[in-house]
């Protein structure tokens, strides 16, 4: 059966340190679809991030390229399987070089936290107890 996939390519200042900042919270490069000018970060069988490198990016587009630590260009949002896992992702993050993005939203039933990486894209990570999404 066929699964629909999703891929989030994001322009990135130094790939480099991004491809470090991702593998650090626990994702893998693909090395198949990687190069000087992109990396593929592999978040499930069905996400990838495709990191790019600006002047990479710009030959997709005829736009402007958003600076994402002033505008907000896109919010990729990710679902955890528990809250102690999104508070684990997030940690993680900022604990390699990410900022804290938002606020820490408890509504009891979901949970979630933001932090932005190292170009300023905004990841949100969010638990929604499974009883509710099913009533």
């Amino acid at each position: 059966m066929y699964q629909q996939m999703i891929f989030v390519n994001l322009p990135v200042n130094d790939l480099d340190a991004s491809k470090k900042f991702f593998t650090e919270l626990g994702y893998t490069i693909n090395p198949q679809f990687s190069d000087d000018n992109a990396a593929s970060v592999v978040i499930s069988d069905t996400i990838v991030a495709m990191l790019l490198t600006k002047p990479f990016y710009a030959t997709f587009t005829d736009k402007e390229i958003a600076d994402a630590t002033k505008t907000s260009e896109v919010l990729v949002a990710l679902s955890a399987p528990s809250r102690e896992k999104v508070d684990e992702l997030v940690d993680k993050a900022l604990a390699s070089g990410g900022t804290t993005s938002g606020r820490t939203q408890d509504l009891g039933f979901m949970y979630g936290r933001a932090f932005d990486d190292l170009d300023g894209h905004t990841w949100e990570v969010i638990w929604m107890d499974p009883s509710a999404v099913q009533g």
